[in-house]
């Protein structure tokens, strides 16, 4: 299996709504969050800039969304999504697992926010990240960096 990212596009948006609603709306429903169209697109859009495609084997499978805010030294997940026909097969993990050592490479944190009803939160914890706070509706977690000389 090749996993590829490729930048999104604004061709990409029909897909990313659909990916959205596939792949969120159950875990937002239960936070008594948003489902609208309108609602999605704004999540989609924001920073849309750094928005990219999960590919596997040339098919799009997801979203992956990060960038690095240097005033923070931090690499910052903003959306991983895998489309329910590509989950369970390590693919997020995997782009966690290069995120992370991207970061270590630039001694830096990784952080996230993921709902409270989203059971990524576990990924997220096996991978090594840790909670850092939460807000009404999310928990703040991070992969601290830890200086190994």
């Amino acid at each position: 299996m090749e996993i590829t990212l490729r930048k999104a596009t604004q061709e990409d948006i029909s897909f990313l709504l659909d990916l959205r609603d596939i792949t969120m709306r159950k875990y937002l429903e239960a936070a008594s969050m948003p489902t609208d169209p309108q609602s999605y697109l704004t999540r989609i859009l924001l920073h849309f800039e750094d928005a990219q495609i999960i590919l596997v084997n040339g098919h799009s499978a997801g979203l992956f969304k990060s960038r690095y805010l240097s005033e923070l030294n931090q690499w910052y997940l903003f959306q991983i999504q895998v489309h329910s026909d590509f989950q369970n097969q390590n693919i997020g993990s995997t782009l966690i697992k290069s995120l992370i050592d991207k970061a270590k490479h630039d001694q830096a944190n990784v952080g996230l926010s993921v709902i409270k009803s989203n059971p990524a939160r576990h990924l997220y914890t096996r991978l090594g990240f840790e909670q850092t706070g939460e807000s009404e509706f999310e928990y703040k977690m991070a992969y601290p960096f830890k200086n190994d000389c």
